[in-house]
């Protein structure tokens, strides 16, 4: 089922970041228009993630009738924008703001709406500023995953890299009163 997806064998040490969440406390949002899990987007998925030990992110997503794709199951990219959400807070816990460069998602079984999906997203490793992760999804047993992904993302600068973007925000004037504070 793989596709490239390969982890190096000469990974640098990694260790948790003097800022991260503590195991147990929910994790701040990417921002808060973010569709995975921003407070303020109007029909996201509003993800609440929570630090786990180690270098691990847990969540749990209802899997409401709107995500429908095929006739009573979650239509597959909300479930892969579920992971990569999951997995995509994965870096915080390591160092600075990151950005998904590959993702890939194993479906495993059919996912049906109105039931809710546990999330786990684990470091697999870093290689300088790629951060490699794994994400499952299960109903409860992560022994028994119903579907499998594997992300790689890329550290950034948030304030270079999301320079030319702010004006699209909805939030822009928030962003730009922000980025004016020395």
């Amino acid at each position: 089922m793989k596709s490239s997806f390969v982890v190096p064998t000469d990974l640098d040490p990694v260790q948790r970041h003097p800022k991260a969440a503590k195991a147990g406390e929910r994790m701040r949002m990417h921002n808060p228009m973010c569709f995975g899990c921003g407070e303020e987007s109007p029909n996201g998925l509003r993800l609440e993630m929570f630090a786990g030990e180690e270098f691990t992110v847990d969540a749990a997503m209802r899997v409401q009738t709107q995500f429908e794709g095929g006739p009573g199951v979650i239509h597959g990219g909300v479930l892969s924008t579920a992971f990569d959400d999951v997995m995509g807070m994965v870096p915080l816990l390591v160092g600075p703001s990151a950005v998904t460069v590959h993702l890939e998602v194993d479906y495993i079984k059919p996912i049906p709406v109105e039931t809710t999906l546990q999330f786990r997203a684990s470091l697999l490793g870093r290689q300088r500023r790629k951060i490699y992760t794994e994400g499952i999804a299960h109903y409860g047993d992560p022994t028994q995953p119903v579907a499998v992904a594997h992300g790689i993302f890329v550290t950034i600068n948030a304030r270079e890299h999301f320079a030319d973007h702010l004006e699209n925000s909805q939030l822009s004037d928030e962003y730009k009163r922000r980025l004016s504070r020395p």
